[in-house]
């Protein structure tokens, strides 16, 4: 038997990893990013096959990583999170740099960051386990650095599809969004807003019900997938 709640227990931080395929700057969420060994410093990160990013990584041989802090918006997150590189530049509305290698890696809400040369490339089903040497590492702030729990607890985000840890259970769970689309009786001091159960944005206005043609600004999906919230 297995418990899928169980999983739920592990504890992750969150990062953009970022990488390039020509001009092309690209990069995703990550929450299996992690120190494999100190000396030489060696790390590890899980990406979906899928993922622009990890095509990049393969090919390329190189990726950056950057710790994001608490301080980091949901616009931030949802943009590397929730949609294509190869359709988005996401790095249009967010401060970066390249490094040593010309991999560019995201300054913007970064608590730190880390240059990788790959050295292994470990094929685990749906996603490729990229192990690599670190050849540059810099702190950027000394802000506490986001955990994967205060995305969910603090910024009520929901995990990327695509994701390592992803459940198909998470979406499941929820309550039909198409039952919430009707605004409830609600008290006069108390603020309502309405959800997106993908990425987890919340929109603040349309106290009557979010309109026919509504899209959500993360991660695109239709007013369907929207729930009603308490702010």
């Amino acid at each position: 038997m297995i418990d899928k709640s169980a999983f739920r227990s592990l504890s992750y931080g969150l990062y953009l990893v970022t990488s390039r395929e020509g001009d092309l700057k690209v990069g995703c969420v990550a929450n299996t990013f992690q120190q494999v060994t100190s000396a030489p410093p060696r790390v590890s990160v899980a990406l979906n096959k899928e993922n622009a990013t990890a095509q990049a990584v393969r090919e390329t041989g190189r990726f950056a990583v950057t710790v994001l802090g608490e301080e980091a918006t949901m616009d931030l997150i949802g943009a590397f999170g929730f949609r294509s590189s190869r359709e988005f530049d996401k790095f249009s509305a967010c401060s970066h740099e390249l490094d040593v290698a010309e991999v560019p890696y995201v300054t913007s809400a970064g608590v730190a960051r880390f240059s990788v040369r790959v050295e292994q490339v470990v094929d685990v089903g749906t996603h490729l386990m990229f192990i690599g040497e670190v050849e540059e590492a810099e702190r950027l702030s000394d802000a506490p650095p986001m955990t994967y729990a205060y995305y969910h607890t603090v910024l009520r985000g929901k995990t990327p599809p695509r994701a390592s840890s992803f459940q198909d259970a998470e979406l499941a769970s929820e309550p039909a969004a198409a039952a919430k689309l009707e605004p409830e009786p609600e008290p006069a001091a108390e603020r309502w807003g309405w959800q997106c159960t993908l990425c987890g944005y919340i929109e603040e206005g349309y106290p009557d019900g979010l309109p026919e043609d509504y899209a959500c600004p993360i991660c695109g999906v239709g007013r369907e997938m929207f729930e009603r919230v308490r702010l």
